[in-house]
């Protein structure tokens, strides 16, 4: 499955360079058009990352969200710097159909695992940067890729797995990506505990050598 995802900042389409704020490149102030038109290609699922928000909670864009997610009928899950229980609160009332948690599941655990005891497993995906050294181990980062988090990504798929963990959103953020070891990313999840559908593969950008 390709999910289209799209960063906001101000309500502009934006792309940052590996989560730099000071080197954002536009795409122009018209984000509903572009997810429609990914619905009109057959997208049945839409990711949205609130740049914005990610920087400052109290900034977060509620109102184009909300125009957002009415404007389309698919599945829309919602991120950036969810971290908070009320954060989690406010997309779904926004009408989010998920809500994706990135280093908080990591650095907070057992309150994120509250989170899933509230709103169910299936409105929460835990989004997982990982570094895949050459005996293929996952190191999680977290921090915006800066820091290693010390576990493994199925170390996490385990511990969250005591909740009910249903979607999972993996990104190889290796200094040399291979699509042989993404693929292992994304398929071997905790020794095959998962589904296949439960991952999402994001951010891969590979060029041959």
């Amino acid at each position: 499955m390709i999910i289209p995802a799209l960063d906001l900042i101000d309500g502009k389409v934006v792309r940052l360079h590996q989560g730099d704020y000071g080197q954002q490149r536009d795409y122009g102030s018209d984000p509903l058009p572009r997810l429609q038109d990914y619905v009109r290609q057959g997208a049945t699922v839409l990711h949205l990352v609130d740049l914005t928000g990610a920087k400052d909670p109290a900034k977060r864009q509620i109102a184009l969200l909300k125009t957002l997610l009415d404007g389309v009928d698919v599945t829309v899950q919602v991120g950036g710097g969810i971290r908070s229980r009320d954060d989690v609160h406010a997309l779904l009332e926004a009408g989010a159909s998920r809500v994706v948690v990135g280093s908080t599941a990591v650095k907070q655990p057992e309150e994120v695992k509250r989170w899933f005891a509230e709103f169910g497993a299936e409105a929460i995906v835990l989004a997982l940067d990982v570094r895949i050294d050459a005996s293929n181990r996952k190191e999680v980062a977290i921090s915006g890729w800066q820091e290693a988090a010390g576990v493994t990504l199925e170390e996490v798929i385990t511990d969250f797995q005591l909740v009910g963990l249903k979607h999972v959103l993996c990104t190889d953020i290796s200094p040399r990506r291979h699509p042989e070891r993404l693929q292992c990313c994304a398929l071997s999840g905790s020794d095959g505990a998962l589904p296949d559908d439960c991952f999402s593969v994001l951010g891969w950008h590979w060029r041959p050598q």
